[in-house]
């Protein structure tokens, strides 16, 4: 059974999150044979106030 986490920044629309799920579900399918029904993805969202780069906080990032 494929487990896939993803971490990521928020601020994507669920449709953009539903369409990065869908494609990285259908990927691990098409790559290793799993089959659909075993296939575990999900998403993990961090706050820019959470997330740091070189010392930075992302929300400083523009």
């Amino acid at each position: 059974m494929p487990l896939i986490e993803i971490h990521m920044l928020e601020g994507r629309t669920t449709e953009q999150k539903k369409a990065l799920l869908t494609a990285i579900t259908e990927a691990v399918h098409e790559s290793i044979g799993s089959p659909l029904p075993t296939i575990r993805v999900w998403i993990q969202e961090m706050s820019k106030k959470e997330y740091m780069v070189a010392g930075r906080l992302a929300e400083e990032y523009k």
